[in-house]
C-alpha cells in the first residue's frame, strides 16, 4: 500500500500574495490621486477609493494625509517643487514662460490643485515654502530682464509675466483656445505672445 501524502496544513500551504506591497505606500496614493484629477477633477477625489486603488485598508491614506484636504495640499506642495525645478533651467523670462505653459500642458492635475486656495490648508508648511521656491525661480527670471524692457517696475513686471503665462496655459486646458490655436505649437504661440509684450531676448 503506497504510503499516503502527509496532509496539507495551513504552514505548508503557499501564502496568498496580499494585494499591497508598496515600497511607499503614500507616493501610491499621491500617483493614484493625481490620476482621479486629471480625469474628473478634484471633487471626484475620495480616500476611501483611493485606498481600494491602492489595495490597502480605507484607513491607510488617513495615515499619511489625515484628511482628503491633507492629500490635495500634500499635491499642491509637490507642484510647487515641481513648477520651481522647471522655472529654475529656463534661459530668460520667455523660456520661463514657456516651461511655465509646458508644465501646465503636462502636469494638469497638480495645476488645478497647486491654483485652488480653497482646497488646501494655507498655513502647511510644505505648501508655503513650495510657493516660496516657486515665487523666487519667477522673480529670478524676471530680474534678468533690463528694466527699460518693461516699461513698469520689476514687481509689476513679475505680475504681468507670471499673468501672461498663467491665463494662457488656464486657457488652453480648459479648451477655449482650441480655435485660435488649432494645430499650432502651444508653446511657440506662447514665444510670439511674449515678444509682443516683452522686448527682452
Amino acid at each position: 500500500m503506497p504510503p499516503t501524502e502527509p496532509k496539507k496544513t495551513d504552514a505548508h500551504r503557499p501564502s496568498t500574495p496580499r494585494p499591497y506591497h508598496h515600497g511607499d505606500l503614500r507616493r501610491a496614493i499621491l500617483t493614484a490621486a493625481l490620476d482621479v484629477i486629471a480625469a474628473d477633477g478634484p471633487s471626484a477625489l475620495s480616500l476611501r477609493d483611493l485606498a481600494r486603488r491602492a489595495g490597502v485598508s480605507h484607513a491607510a491614506p488617513a495615515h499619511h494625509f489625515k484628511d482628503r484636504t491633507g492629500l490635495l495640499t500634500a499635491i499642491a506642495a509637490e507642484g510647487f517643487g515641481l513648477l520651481a525645478d522647471t522655472l529654475n533651467e529656463a534661459s530668460d523670462l520667455k523660456d520661463a514662460g514657456v516651461r511655465y505653459v509646458r508644465f501646465a500642458l503636462e502636469h494638469p492635475a497638480y495645476f488645478q490643485v497647486m491654483f485652488t486656495p480653497e482646497l488646501l490648508r494655507g498655513d502647511d508648511l510644505e505648501l508655503t515654502t513650495g510657493r516660496a521656491v516657486a515665487a523666487d525661480a519667477l522673480r529670478e527670471a524676471v530680474s534678468a530682464v533690463r528694466a527699460e524692457d518693461f516699461g513698469v517696475d520689476a514687481r509689476l513686471a513679475g505680475v504681468a509675466a507670471w499673468s501672461l503665462a498663467h491665463g494662457f496655459a488656464t486657457l488652453l486646458l480648459g479648451h477655449n483656445l482650441d480655435g485660435a490655436v488649432g494645430d499650432q505649437d502651444p508653446e511657440e504661440v506662447f514665444r510670439t505672445l511674449a515678444t509682443t509684450l516683452f522686448r527682452a531676448d
